[in-house]
């Protein structure tokens, strides 16, 4: 069983900045690529970024590339989201995932990660001026 608790979430302006956290507990956070994913109101939750169980091989869905920026330290079991340049279409919960058949990220983000076996309880970010 592997737990994820994100932090960091918040309110923040239009074109600012919010780094996310993702902190992993229990059965072998190092094998497991982890996935961003977010949900925004009315909307279908849909994958925005992923890393490798091995912190290669970053995935990030198109209208977040050049602004988001995925990083891990697995000696301390921690995933962070680096957002910047954020607009009121980032509003969002953002959800940290994992699974254990994704050790390189593959397709998690194009829709297969939906289905994984671990998430995170979910962060609100709201960019609003």
């Amino acid at each position: 069983q592997l737990q994820l608790v994100e932090s960091g979430g918040g309110l923040v302006q239009p074109g600012g900045s919010l780094t996310l956290s993702c902190a992993g507990s229990g059965y072998a956070f190092e094998q497991h690529a982890i996935g961003w994913f977010r949900q925004a109101p009315g909307k279908e939750r849909e994958g925005v970024s992923c890393i490798s169980a091995g912190g290669r091989y970053p995935q990030y869905v198109d209208v977040v590339k050049g602004r988001f920026t995925i990083s891990r330290d697995n000696a301390k079991s921690m995933v962070w989201l680096q957002m910047n340049s954020l607009t009121p279409n980032d509003t969002a919960i953002y959800y940290c995932t994992a699974d254990p058949k994704f050790r390189l990220c593959a397709y998690m983000i194009d829709g297969e990660g939906l289905n994984n076996e671990y998430w995170g309880q979910g962060i609100q970010v709201t960019v609003s001026s």
